[in-house]
């Protein structure tokens, strides 16, 4: 009897623990991002892995479009963590993909703080909520939000800032200080791994995804694509840094933008073909 009654109390707890993650996912796809007075900050770490180039030129088609013409954005890149290994430099990339549109954390992370701060003040200020893709770790999150806290102390981070985060290695690489921190001081969530298909949020790794070329109409978005996909392939487990199978294979990782997906309303797109069929062209 005893044994059957810890069964039943595991299965409930199970259950219940099913149903929290799943509650969590739908309330995030279901939450209204309001492109009118919302901002999205995509924070990339670039360190070791190169899937944040594809990342990159991932976001540039998908704000190309004309559904996000209105939607407020910027970049941050070089936001890691306490990971070992050599950076992946972008500053290419972010500039073509961006122009002005973006932040290097890499070079100077005070001033990255700085800036970045005032940007969200803005959009705070009118009323409006930010939405943090955190494509790497929540050490820069953890220092923003403390800016923001100090500047804007009647501003409750916990309902006005949303963190998105879909990788359990990226929180393993954070801070433990600095990850506590943003779980308690912002609306933060944790969607399933956006290197998968079919757990609930876009699957965006395909080792067997070589033919972008014949997917990207637009020019502009053909030339990001290219300097993403040469600059990851000079990088991809150079020096020790992490050598990305699906890159190395001539596929595309921009898993990251899984979280962009999931903030937009759009996180019902399947995998890297169904993204590019919807927005390659």
């Amino acid at each position: 009897m005893k044994s059957k009654s810890l069964l039943i109390v595991a299965m409930a707890t199970t259950l219940l623990s099913f149903t929290t993650h799943s509650i969590n996912t739908m309330k995030i796809k279901s939450k209204d991002f309001n492109i009118k007075k919302d901002l999205l900050l995509v924070q990339l770490d670039c360190k070791t892995d190169v899937d944040d180039l594809h990342t990159a030129a991932a976001l540039a088609t998908l704000v190309a479009d004309s559904d996000f013409s209105k939607l407020k954005y910027h970049a941050v890149a070089g936001t890691y963590g306490i990971q070992e290994g050599l950076y992946v430099p972008p500053n290419d990339l972010m500039q073509l993909s961006f122009g002005n549109n973006w932040t290097d954390a890499h070079k100077n992370r005070d001033l990255a703080v700085q800036k970045v701060k005032d940007i969200v003040k803005k959009i705070l200020r009118r009323k409006g909520d930010v939405w943090i893709a955190e494509a790497g770790q929540s050490d820069f999150t953890a220092e923003l939000v403390k800016a923001i806290q100090q500047d804007l102390p009647k501003i409750n981070t916990l309902q006005r800032i949303h963190v998105v985060q879909h990788s359990d290695w990226n929180e393993k690489s954070t801070s433990p200080k600095d990850l506590d921190f943003v779980k308690k001081n912002t609306d933060y969530w944790k969607i399933p791994d956006g290197n998968a298909v079919g757990n609930g949020t876009p699957g965006f790794r395909d080792a067997d995804y070589t033919n972008w070329k014949d997917n990207v109409g637009n020019p502009k978005l053909k030339e990001i694509w290219g300097l993403s996909t040469d600059l990851s392939n000079q990088y991809n487990g150079k020096d020790g840094r992490y050598n990305n199978h699906a890159v190395s294979a001539g596929g595309l990782d921009f898993s990251d933008l899984s979280e962009v997906c999931s903030i937009l309303g759009i996180g019902d797109i399947k995998d890297v073909g169904e993204f590019f069929d919807r927005y390659g062209n």
